[in-house]
């Protein structure tokens, strides 16, 4: 065998040196890229990001909340016909390699070697597609495509084709926040997967090669390009679908636009209560993690609180006439009513009023244009309530609203009416008053115009609304509905010698007079005495049982009339010690919390009234249902341990004769946590009375609209008529209602509570209660009927016992107050 020349042989050796070091150099890297590898399996129990939901309590949808949309499909569901298209669209051969297609590989270097560009199509398959996604940065290196195509080997190794193309398909962006085609699909069509047509799945399957400049709204003629001219022929070629259903496909026109998932029940400020609620419970990261919470929110209830704050601000605006329009646009010389209608694409519509551009005001009518280019003339009813002629109601290029009606309200005229923004906002609250549970909450007026929450974040003066606590207070200190205080003028000095003469609204004193008679006539001046009477600190101490905070409670005598600064959601909670029998409950509206999985990770267990319990704690404590309860907590007297009501109330008239008391608690679920005793149950039964009294003669007549016996509540205003309230109770609900204006100017005059937020109470109520059965609970145990100062009233034994002995603690009619260094300022 002949030998090989000495220099060929070097070569040789070379070359199997080169050889042996280059394979030496690549087994260290794949095994340093290798080891390096993350663990594929953890892809089977991946948490994909998803939106959180909020649903009513009937589970219909009221918000989602999350930086993206993804709704995550099993692989199963996913017609045939989308994953043929993304097959199609990225890897065609999906199903026969294991994770690398050389072919492509091989095309990719091809043209690195005979072209300039960096970065060229062709080698990433999908699965090198999903490692990317999942374990890999964006990065551009050989580093990184070496670790990609191992990566993607082992996942073919241990994952199924199935599983691949799943998490590729959930996990793909799409564009304006949609994640994975369930999303995109609903995005872009409105419709589930099923639901696509074949131009429709390969125009979402074009999309995650350039999510942000080729999806079919920021670029239709891109996506349809990449539809039309590549992944529809692909689809014939690979044998799809037919030529002729590629061609008909073809021919359809660019359709997608905008599609968010439909808000079934509107709560939107309960909705952002639940999204802050569920970041401190469970972290900043919670809108993506899927979880869905399920509230309080009665749907039938919300819509009509929000029909409610609509319709009495109408009702309100309206009484103070039309205002000029302060908004207006420049209308372009020539522009038709297309190009008005986009001057108004920034004017968001509020509560059914939706912006109009005026474009003359000729022949008696306004002309005005909406923003979809719709153009109206609006005259005759639809401008009447105004007053006004159509040349003085608005100028060319203002900007008004207009409000559609039924046909049938409008009779003969358009269906389109001028309406304006009430200056003034306007909350509701509706709690129930055993739980606390919240029924329906509205904000303000329109979310769209304000996100400011009146009902949680705005205090306000509560004005004679807040006198029921006051009584109360009085009550427990020895007071009764059937005492005599004097109405009539009285003068405080403060430290400083400023003198404070308080006034009732009517300007008239009325002399000396019942405390029932007092609440109902709202007097003032018999407020102040009573405050005065009882203490200023003891007072507190006492509201302060009622929920607030005695940090919030003035510590002068001003606290009489209602100068406390207060949320309407804290003075609802108070009211509903009176309707449940004198129990604290905790407003709450998170009932359930599920997680991506459909597992509960949190249920509320609210704190609830229960008269029959026999259990007394302390106001802002809760506890379960055992043992005896105490009778005095704090220094209070709560009435006789194991009282309850449903004692038979003796026909007036009869001889006086205590309530009698329960032989045994009644039983009641042991899992039950009980709420706190804020009051004497006895005291709550009286204010019930007094405040039904209030609605059948007082200051809220206008509630016995309603038909029932059981609805009582107190109204109030505040100095200048800058505020107006109404809260009260009927069946199991108790709702607050507040109107004002967030400048603090005064809504007007003689606005009071009774005119300006007690018709959007009885606007709900009127839903709330339809249907409900009355709630008139007997007197407790612990009270007598007795006839005292020409009427007759239930008391409480002691009040009675005391009343019979003539050691009454109430001060003497004629008593003048000393003149005694008061902190009323």
């Amino acid at each position: 065998m002949p030998r090989f020349p000495r220099p060929l042989r070097w070569l040789l050796l070379g070359a199997v040196t080169l050889v042996l070091l280059g394979a030496a150099v690549t087994g260290i890297v794949l095994y340093s890229v290798s080891s390096r590898l993350p663990d594929v399996q953890s892809l089977r129990n991946i948490e994909l990001q998803e939106p959180m939901y909020v649903y009513a309590g009937d589970g219909r949808l009221m918000g989602l909340f999350g930086e993206m949309r993804r709704y995550p499909v099993d692989i199963k569901d996913v017609p045939l016909q989308v994953k043929q298209a993304f097959l199609a669209a990225e890897d065609a051969r999906f199903y026969e390699h294991h994770g690398v297609d050389f072919k492509g590989v091989a095309r990719a270097v091809w043209l690195l070697a005979t072209t300039d560009d960096k970065r060229v199509p062709g080698g990433s398959t999908i699965t090198q597609q999903v490692a990317r996604q999942f374990f890999l940065s964006s990065e551009y290196s050989y580093t990184r495509k070496l670790a990609e195509m191992l990566l993607a080997m082992k996942m073919e190794r241990e994952l199924g084709k199935d599983e691949i193309l799943g998490l590729y398909l959930n996990k793909s962006f799409f564009g304006n926040r949609a994640y994975g085609v369930a999303a995109a699909a609903e995005f872009y069509y409105g419709k589930k997967l099923a639901e696509l047509s074949l131009d429709e799945a390969a125009t979402l399957a074009g999309i995650p090669k350039f999510p942000s400049s080729g999806n079919p709204l920021n670029n239709p003629e891109r996506a349809r390009i990449r539809r039309d001219n590549y992944i529809l022929p692909r689809m014939a070629e690979l044998g799809f679908v037919s030529r002729a259903q590629a061609d008909a496909a073809r021919a359809v026109p660019m359709h997608a636009s905008p599609h968010e998932r439909t808000i079934e029940v509107y709560a939107p400020y309960v909705a952002e209560m639940v999204r802050q609620e569920m970041v401190a419970r469970f972290g900043g990261d919670v809108l993506n993690k899927g979880y869905h919470v399920t509230t309080t929110i009665d749907p039938a209830l919300q819509a009509a609180a929000d029909k409610a704050i609509v319709d009495g601000m109408r009702v309100y605006d309206h009484r103070h006439g039309w205002r000029k329009p302060t908004q207006q646009v420049q209308i372009p010389a020539g522009a038709d009513a297309a190009a008005i209608g986009k001057l108004l694409r920034n004017v968001p519509a509020q509560a059914g009023l939706l912006p109009a551009v005026v474009t003359g005001s000729g022949d008696g009518a306004l002309q005005v244009v909406l923003a979809d280019g719709s153009e109206l003339s609006l005259r005759g009813a639809a401008i009447s309530w105004t007053g006004k002629a159509a040349a003085a109601l608005a100028a060319r290029g203002d900007v008004v609203r207009v409000r559609r009606v039924d046909a049938e309200a409008a009779g003969a005229e358009p269906n389109w009416v001028l309406d304006q923004i009430p200056r003034a906002q306007a909350t509701l609250v509706s709690l129930d008053a055993d739980n606390g549970a919240l029924r329906a909450l509205v904000g303000g007026y329109s979310y769209a115009g304000s996100k400011f929450n009146r009902a949680t974040q705005a205090r306000r003066q509560p004005g004679s609304s807040f006198k029921p606590f006051l009584y109360a207070a009085a009550f427990e200190r020895g007071f009764n509905p059937a005492s005599i205080v004097l109405d009539a003028p009285v003068v405080f000095k403060d430290r400083r010698g400023h003198m404070w003469r308080p006034q009732n609204d009517s300007g008239n004193f009325a002399g000396p007079m019942r405390l029932r008679e007092a609440l109902v006539q709202s007097r003032n001046l018999v407020s102040v005495r009573l405050l005065d009477a009882i203490g200023v600190d003891y007072a507190r101490r006492y509201i302060s049982h009622f929920g607030f905070d005695e940090a919030n409670l003035p510590p002068n005598l001003s606290m009489s009339l209602g100068s406390a600064s207060l949320t309407p959601l804290s003075v609802a909670r108070g009211y509903t010690a009176f309707a449940n029998g004198g129990f604290l409950v905790t407003p709450w509206f998170i009932d359930h919390v599920r997680d991506a999985e459909g597992r509960e990770v949190f249920r509320e267990k609210p704190p609830t009234a229960c008269p029959q319990c026999a259990v007394t704690t302390p106001a802002g404590q809760s506890q379960s249902v055992t043992g005896a309860a105490a009778t005095k907590v704090d220094g209070f007297d709560f009435g006789p341990a194991g009282t309850q009501a449903g004692a038979t109330a003796p026909k007036p008239g009869t001889t006086p004769q205590a309530a009698k008391p329960a032989a045994e608690a009644k039983p009641v679920d042991p899992s039950m946590v009980v709420a706190p005793r804020a009051i004497d149950p006895r005291v709550a039964w009286q204010l019930q009375s007094m405040m039904r009294d209030v609605v059948r003669r007082g200051t809220a007549t206008d509630a016995k609209v309603l038909g029932r016996e059981d609805v009582g509540g107190k109204t109030g205003s505040t100095n200048d008529h800058r505020d107006a309230w109404f809260s009260g109770f009927g069946g199991q609900y108790v709702t607050t209602v507040w109107v004002g204006r967030d400048d603090y100017r005064s809504l007007g005059y003689r606005e009071y509570g009774g005119k300006a937020a007690l018709p959007i109470w009885i606007g709900y109520m009127k839903v709330a209660l339809k249907d409900q059965p009355e709630r008139l609970p007997d007197p407790p145990a612990g009270m007598v009927e007795v006839r005292s100062n020409g009427a007759v009233e239930w008391l409480k034994v002691e009040d009675e016992e005391r009343m019979r002995n003539e050691l009454d603690v109430a001060p003497e009619e004629d008593a003048q107050p000393a003149e005694e260094a008061f902190d009323i300022f």
